[in-house]
């Protein structure tokens, strides 16, 4: 393996030098850090498991993160990596590939710029190649909250599309022949199960699948609000909802409300959940649920453990959802609610 003394000699700077460049120290001019790094990777140098960079994993976003349409999962995420790094007393950083990334440089590189030596990666349906290049390069990584075909790229995310079928088939055993769906508008692995669970369970029952009944949303209080409105306006509405995120899930209720509809009297809606948000609604709501907590728990303690060398090998793992009924699903009313109906009584 090359040493630190390898590289030192090969640029011409001294050893105390390329440790604080690879180690992610300030006191570095950021010239001298990138050659340091660019070096290293040609020799094909690592570091020891006792440097200070072995004890920082990277939470990092592929795509601007912050967005509101993922609501509370990543928060709920935090909590689990926070508690799974603790085991080897890792530290974690929040970072920004598509900000940070220089053009020309590897993500090898990057994350050493960064002083961390492993990553959590958040990515989207516009974005996964992100992720087969990091892989690719060799460095710690695993995705979370999508799956991969690529046997090099480890992942560990939920799979919905069984228990979003049997939400459906609920609605349907109630007597519900017209299910809305509201489903992120972002195509992602974990969406698409959702929407193929609700597809599967129309077509399981000979009912026809009338394309007006699936909205693409933006899965915020907005979207579901605006898609409950939109599924009301329409010549033969649904008795019965399925809102395949959180945050959607509540906007649908709060213009239920707004709009005087009672669940289950008028309407019947089964929400997503990445947590307990379901128990804190009024009137508490029927869900698919996944625990993001768990996710994070077992992706940093995972990673924290293979940088520990007491792992090895690959993590591909999907962790069953479940369906919670509970205070918003019932036989369907003898008529529809409209929109026109809804703001009669009011």
């Amino acid at each position: 393996m090359s040493s630190v003394r390898t590289i030192a000699k090969n640029i011409g700077v001294s050893v105390a030098t390329v440790s604080r460049a690879l180690n992610g120290k300030p006191n570095v001019n950021e010239t001298t850090r990138q050659a340091v790094l660019a070096e290293a990777e040609r020799v094909g140098y690592t570091l020891r498991r006792n440097d200070s960079q072995s004890r920082v994993l990277a939470l990092a976003y592929t795509w601007e993160p912050g967005r509101v349409d993922y609501g509370g999962f990543d928060a709920a995420l935090m909590r689990g990596i926070l508690q799974g790094i603790n085991e080897h007393r890792f530290d974690v950083n929040i970072l920004n590939i598509f900000r940070d990334k220089s053009p020309d440089e590897s993500y090898t590189s990057f994350f050493r710029r960064k002083g961390v030596s492993g990553a959590i990666l958040r990515t989207s349906s516009d974005t996964r190649e992100v992720c087969h290049d990091i892989a690719a390069e060799g460095f710690p990584s695993i995705v979370i909250a999508d799956r991969f075909d690529e046997p090099e790229v480890n992942f560990i995310g939920s799979e919905s599309r069984v228990e979003s079928r049997k939400a459906v088939e609920h609605l349907i055993h109630l007597g519900h022949r017209r299910i809305g769906i509201g489903v992120h508008q972002v195509r992602d692995t974990d969406h698409e199960d959702r929407r193929a669970g609700y597809i599967d369970a129309i077509k399981a029952a000979g009912m026809e699948l009338d394309p007006a009944l699936i909205a693409d949303i933006v899965a915020d209080m907005d979207g579901g609000a605006n898609a409950v409105t939109y599924f009301l306006s329409l010549p033969d509405p649904p008795t019965a909802f399925y809102f395949t995120d959180p945050l959607a899930t509540l906007g649908a209720l709060h213009r239920c409300r707004a709009l005087g509809l009672q669940l289950p009297r008028d309407l019947s809606l089964v929400g997503f959940d990445d947590s307990d948000v379901r128990q804190h609604a009024f009137p508490p709501f029927t869900a698919v649920c996944q625990d993001a907590v768990q996710l994070g728990f077992e992706s940093a303690r995972w990673l924290t453990r293979l940088l520990s060398g007491q792992t090895s090998g690959s993590l591909r793992r999907l962790v069953p959802t479940r369906f919670e009924i509970n205070q918003t699903t019932a036989a369907p009313p003898n008529k529809a609610p409209s929109l026109d109906d809804s703001r009669n009584r009011g």
